[in-house]
């Protein structure tokens, strides 16, 4: 069916219907309810082309990312586009990904002179204001996932990053530990610093002054769990309690304690921030683990809803937020039960 003939099964104006189908305010509601309620029953979908045409609008959203990132292959990147996908395709949008192979401002222009996309979801920012700049001059908008310390208003949603470390570092001050390590994101990432300084925020009230050798940053994968794990426990003094970055990277963990004959949960306390991936369970880890949680689906899916509210005149005031984490407690966080230093002693003799 196409507009003509609904049009001709309405009794209206080609006109008037499409500006209905629009949401135009010209249209009275009763109309424009009329018009709505008999394509959907007669399967009208208008054409995109025409639709673009009549409105300046395309209904696509764009999401890019660096290519040297491999984010396509990151849980975490996955789990947030198929949300952001998912309540965009509701509400009657599309997604367009873009790799972007050499300079991240470039591809943005590119997007904005073409007017191929109605607005772009940005990732991944690292901590300048340059992206933040240049997207202030194109004039399209735009929503961040995180956000960066900055002069310009703009709309966004993160979690409290910040706030998440400084639970995590109180409860393990809680339960007795005073020897905290952190396993922390990328160094150049603003959700990593602010983790960071909630870590040191904790001890720091606590009156422990930050060992500099218990941050490691790094991407957010297993190995680098593992890797890190190994290396603060070689140390002279190592930590009897570890916060990740991602149950990803809390798996790593678990494997470099179960090879130096670590218990985790009576030699060594273990925690990480949970995004509620698809595969990994927290819960069904032995011991269970302990951790900060907020769904980064449910982010994409919110994110989808935020950015067509700015599409259609939201104020960015109204599209920021800030969520909380949810802290659970499970049985891989208890009291220490040796003093910092003979953990891995301990682990060579049984070994």
């Amino acid at each position: 069916m196409n507009l003509k003939t609904l049009s001709e099964h309405l009794g209206l104006s080609p006109t008037t219907v499409s500006r209905a189908l629009n949401g135009y305010s010209d249209v009275a509601r009763e109309t424009r309810e009329r018009v709505e309620r008999a394509a959907s029953e007669l399967g009208y979908r208008p054409n995109a082309n025409a639709k673009r045409l009549a409105t300046g609008r395309s209904s696509i959203i764009g999401v890019s990312f660096p290519t040297g990132r491999n984010m396509l292959v990151d849980p975490h990147f996955i789990d947030f586009l198929a949300g952001l996908s998912e309540e965009a395709a509701a509400l009657d949008h599309d997604i367009l990904i873009s790799a972007i192979k050499d300079d991240v401002g470039e591809a943005y222009k590119r997007m904005a002179a073409k007017g191929t996309v109605d607005a772009l979801v940005l990732l991944g920012l690292h901590l300048n204001n340059d992206v933040l700049e240049l997207m202030q001059g194109l004039k399209l908008p735009f929503i961040v996932h995180g956000r960066i310390p900055s002069d310009f208003a703009y709309a966004y949603l993160d979690i409290d990053n910040h706030g998440a470390l400084v639970q995590a570092t109180r409860l393990m001050l809680q339960l007795g530990h005073t020897h905290i390590a952190n396993l922390d994101g990328p160094v150049n990432q603003s959700f990593s610093k602010a983790r960071a300084e909630g870590w040191r925020e904790a001890l720091q009230g606590a009156g422990i002054t930050p060992e500099p050798a218990y941050l490691r940053h790094g991407q957010m994968t297993e190995e680098n769990g593992y890797i890190f794990a190994r290396e603060l426990m070689a140390l002279p003094t190592p930590p009897t309690a570890l916060i990740c970055s991602s149950v990803i990277m809390a798996s790593g963990v678990y494997r470099a304690c179960r090879e130096l004959g670590l218990s985790i949960g009576s030699d060594v306390s273990v925690m990480a921030h949970d995004d509620d991936l698809p595969l990994f369970y927290p819960e069904r880890m032995d011991p269970p683990l302990t951790v900060t949680r907020s769904p980064i689906r449910a982010a994409g899916c919110e994110m989808a809803r935020m950015v067509i509210n700015l599409i259609n005149g939201a104020s960015i005031q109204d599209c920021q937020q800030v969520w909380p984490v949810d802290l659970i407690f499970r049985a891989s966080t208890a009291p220490p039960i040796s003093k910092p230093g003979s953990a891995v002693g301990g682990a060579e003799k049984n070994s």
